[in-house]
């Protein structure tokens, strides 16, 4: 798609990868634009059910490339802004939360700073035993602010992400797991990742969409409107032409045939 990420779709499910594999998928420029750009064309997919994200070589992501940036920064206007709100370099981690379809990160070798932002913004994050993370801004004498903020409250406390940032210390996938950063851990994250991705891809995906929203939503809404929510996202689909067949699938006991 562009040189530094690959779309491949087979079957509903997109195999997203990082493709700077010699610089263990360091965020460059040229990184910043071409993960948002898959992102933007994957949000026009309504074949894709299901996104999986890695890393090409050793890693899943080293963080920043700090050489390339060492010239005069990356160039990108941070006040530049997007409709939800995003910067171009919050995007890249987002906009993986924002996109329609889940998306499961599979994680190897490391994910630091900017690499640990990205991976933060799937729904649900596979490493691999012994995988190193950290959030690493602090380091630098930076802060986190490729969205780690926004995407972190719902998954670990408040005082373990104080802590991580403050000292920049890495920590395991072992220990991620413990945190709420990591979802499970696998051998093979890719392999486990693919097969979680089709079977959501099996699912109707109007209601996977719809349930993705709501957990979206939950985050900053009222108690009121979340239940509000869950009735609009209901009316959407009960009654729906998947909705019958995934009921008819099930009675019949054969695979469910969806539309996108």
């Amino acid at each position: 798609m562009n040189d530094r990420v690959s779309i491949t779709v087979a079957d509903h499910v997109a195999d997203v990868r990082l493709t700077r594999a010699d610089k263990m998928n360091a965020i460059d420029p040229a990184m910043f634009k071409g993960i948002a750009a898959a992102i933007d064309q994957l949000n026009g997919m309504a074949s894709v059910r299901a996104v999986v994200l890695s890393g090409e070589g050793r890693a899943f992501c080293a963080g920043l490339d700090m050489q390339s940036m060492a010239g005069g920064g990356s160039g990108i206007d941070l006040g530049s802004r997007r409709p939800d709100g995003a910067n171009l370099v919050q995007q890249v981690s987002w906009g993986w939360r924002m996109l329609p379809m889940p998306v499961i990160a599979a994680v190897h070798g490391v994910a630091l700073g900017g690499g640990f932002q990205i991976m933060s913004g799937a729904d649900i994050r596979i490493a691999a035993p012994g995988t190193r993370l950290s959030i690493r801004e602090g380091h630098w004498g930076l802060v986190p602010d490729m969205a780690g903020i926004a995407l972190w409250r719902t998954l670990a406390r408040d005082d373990v992400l104080r802590e991580l940032t403050y000292t920049a210390r890495e920590f395991t996938a072992e220990e991620a797991l413990g945190y709420g950063f990591v979802t499970r851990l696998a051998d093979d994250p890719h392999e486990a990742a693919m097969a979680l991705a089709h079977e959501i891809a099996g699912r109707s995906p109007h209601a996977v969409r719809g349930s993705k929203r709501l957990f979206n939503l939950a985050a900053d809404a009222d108690p009121k409107a979340i239940l509000d929510a869950e009735t609009v996202e209901q009316l959407r689909v009960i009654r729906q032409p998947n909705q019958v067949e995934a009921v008819m699938a099930n009675m019949e006991k054969r695979p469910p045939r969806f539309k996108d």
